[in-house]
């Protein structure tokens, strides 16, 4: 029978691999940050190519808003204050039930930039969104001799410029198509604890590198803001060509590289923020609609990634957090080994903590909630299973104030 001595000494080798494991895989993530910091700017670079070079041509701003009673006035504040002289919005208010109309009215006051477009219904055989998108382009006065559409959600807030800077960049790179991964807020206990974990998960399915790649990419953009030429958005056939998608900004992005276009996605870095969700329950139906149409309606990939997310998130750090303590333990009497499981257990602490700390400088999140993607990614984990098990039982997703079958 194996001492107790002996028992403790296998268990903190167990331990010590795990966090030479962590070490090595916070290492690898690392260096992805570093690739995709380097190849990738923000848009503060377009900040910087406006001022020295300012842009030009007639932007129409499409907002598509259902029930935005809590958001619509911090953006349309935010619309307000844009220093682009040339832009006009459009406010497409699909089948609104609560006061978003007024309140909308009461900010616009005499600005005569805005113009109000209400929908009292949806087609069928479209998604709500993208039929209220539609709906703003071609029924409005602002988009019919737009050289630029852009096309954002009522819950993000522009800072100041943006329009100028994403016009800039967008003019610098050659693209079709620019959007921005938006700075999040990070105010309810969700945001906080969950929202990085997800957003850090969605990135690992598309990588900044690879949508931005000039060959061999991998589609894809953020539906909370999309500028696209007046002539692309006219090429991949606009909203009405994916009229039923319930993830539109990536199936736009899909068209855009079938028709060998360019498009670009940049990190907004404070010039353009979201403010996603109201509580934890809206949170859980809104990441579970992005998953599942971001793998395809693929049951297996949304597991394997739930497993995925789990382990590396979670238990792995877990399982490296014990090799500390038992080392120490160790040391009176196995000071080779003890000291050995202490120095893996701080290289995993040091490399875990920084690949966290570094994330949130990328997302301007504050930097005591790295700690807490263990549980971040536990629960987001658990988005993905349950969108996994909403396929299964073809249980509708409802968004937008309408429920959508799947049909898987």
């Amino acid at each position: 029978m194996s001492s107790p001595h002996s028992l403790l000494v296998i268990y903190g080798w167990v331990l010590g691999v795990g966090a030479l494991a962590t070490a090595f895989v916070c290492g690898l993530v690392w260096m992805r940050l570093d690739q995709s910091t380097r190849s990738v700017p923000t848009l503060r670079l377009g900040e910087a190519l406006a001022a020295a070079n300012p842009p030009a041509g007639h932007v129409c701003v499409v907002v598509p808003a259902h029930n935005e009673s809590r958001v619509i006035a911090n953006l349309i504040r935010s619309l307000r204050a844009e220093t682009y002289p040339d832009a006009r919005i459009v406010l497409a208010l699909d089948r609104c039930t609560d006061d978003t109309a007024s309140l909308a009215r009461a900010e616009i006051g005499s600005d005569g930039r805005f113009e109000i477009i209400e929908i009292d219904l949806c087609p069928p055989d479209w998604a709500g969104k993208v039929h209220a998108v539609h709906a703003g382009v071609t029924r409005s006065r602002g988009a019919a001799d737009a050289a630029y559409l852009l096309f954002a959600d009522a819950d993000t807030s522009f800072a100041p410029g943006c329009i100028a800077a994403s016009l800039a960049l967008m003019r610098e790179r050659k693209l079709d198509l620019l959007s921005l991964l938006s700075t999040l807020t990070f105010k309810t206990w969700f945001e906080r604890a969950v929202q990085l974990a997800a957003t850090i998960e969605l990135m690992r399915q598309y990588p900044l590198t690879l949508a931005n790649a000039p060959t061999n990419r991998r589609p894809f953009a953020n539906g909370q803001f999309m500028l696209f030429t007046r002539a692309a958005y006219a090429d991949v056939g606009g909203h009405e060509a994916v009229k039923a998608a319930l993830l539109e900004d990536l199936a736009l992005a899909r068209r855009i590289d079938e028709r060998k276009r360019l498009a670009g996605v940049f990190f907004a870095a404070g010039l353009f923020h979201c403010s996603m969700y109201a509580d934890w329950p809206q949170f859980r139906r809104g990441w579970k609609r992005i998953y599942t149409e971001a793998a395809d309606r693929n049951v297996r990939r949304l597991v394997a990634s739930a497993r995925r997310v789990r382990w590396l998130g979670t238990l792995a750090p877990i399982w490296m957090l014990g090799a500390g303590p038992i080392g120490v333990l160790l040391i009176p009497r196995d000071p080779a080994t003890g000291w050995t499981l202490v120095a893996l257990w701080l290289l995993a602490i040091a490399a875990w903590l920084g690949t966290l700390l570094r994330i949130t400088v990328i997302a301007r999140a504050p930097a005591w909630i790295a700690p807490l993607h263990i549980i971040g990614a536990w629960l987001t984990a658990s988005v993905l299973n349950e969108a996994a098990s909403d396929l299964r039982s073809h249980t509708p997703t409802r968004w937008g104030g309408r429920e959508y079958d799947l049909g898987v």
